[in-house]
């Protein structure tokens, strides 16, 4: 049959074309089973695995952490942590004896808790209390000077706690003092006194000195006194300010300072810096 003729015989592709029978798509051609390797022929099987193809043995790799280090900085690790443990748990227990209710552990050993807990670690609930404080309080002073030529002269209102308050502003590592020595004092002081600022109690002699010697190192510090005159009374009062509510609140307040001025003090020589004791 030649390539005009035509019908239902005629090869639509070249007559040399392997693997296509006349008549359209047929079973594929076979693949010669030599080709295929057989699965019980030992000459197929793929070769066995190098001994560096396998993978380490368990807790040969390299070490990492602790266990990378030797012996004695093993040692040396495991006795820090086991200190940092001992003393969180001590500061732990000292701080729930703290703010336990009275108890026997609490009264045999008061003065060992307290001295752990104060003055860094004191616990102050005012942020937590259902009406915290709303105040500014600062603390100012002012002084008598005699000077050279035996004139008396009073000096200005010193706004300590304004002057601390600077010490701290941007400051990221303010210090106790700053942020707690002036404040403290005059919480003692007002916890031990009146409001006629007399004394209630044993320790309102002990307050009064506290808070006259550190007004008195604090003039020292600005010099109050001048090079040529001595502090000889000092007179301290404090200044609550309101603190205004958010601008969404009804509430409220009055923007007027209130004054509370204690007596004049006058300065001992165990009031100076460096002064007897």
């Amino acid at each position: 049959m030649d390539a005009y003729d035509t019908g239902s015989g005629a090869r639509s592709g070249p007559a040399d074309e392997p693997g296509v029978p006349e008549g359209g798509a047929g079973p594929p051609a076979a693949v010669p089973a030599a080709a295929v390797p057989a699965a019980d022929d030992p000459a197929g099987a793929a070769p066995p695995a190098s001994p560096y193809d396998l993978p380490p043995p368990l807790g040969t790799g390299p070490r990492t952490g602790v266990a990378a280090l030797s012996l004695r900085y093993q040692i040396g690790a495991a006795l820090a942590l086991a200190i940092v443990a001992v003393t969180v748990c001590v500061h732990l227990g000292m701080t729930f004896l703290h703010v336990a209710p009275s108890n026997a552990v609490t009264k045999h050993h008061g003065k060992a808790i307290d001295d752990w807990i104060y003055p860094e670690f004191e616990q102050n609930w005012k942020l937590f209390a259902p009406n915290p404080l709303q105040q500014n309080i600062a603390v100012q002073v002012r002084a008598q000077v005699l000077a050279a030529d035996g004139t008396v002269r009073t000096t200005g209102w010193y706004d300590l706690s304004a002057e601390d308050g600077r010490a701290i502003d941007g400051n990221l590592l303010p210090s106790h003092t700053q942020q707690n020595e002036l404040r403290r004092a005059w919480d003692f002081f007002t916890a031990t006194h009146g409001t006629d600022n007399r004394p209630v109690g044993l320790r309102g002699a002990l307050s009064e000195t506290y808070l006259r010697r550190i007004v008195v190192m604090r003039l020292d510090r600005d010099d109050a006194a001048g090079s040529d005159g001595s502090v000889e009374r000092v007179q301290v009062r404090s200044r609550t300010t309101s603190v205004r509510p958010p601008k969404w609140s009804q509430e409220q307040v009055s923007e007027k300072p209130l004054y509370r001025e204690l007596p004049w003090w006058s300065v001992t020589p165990a009031d100076l810096p460096g002064g007897e004791r």
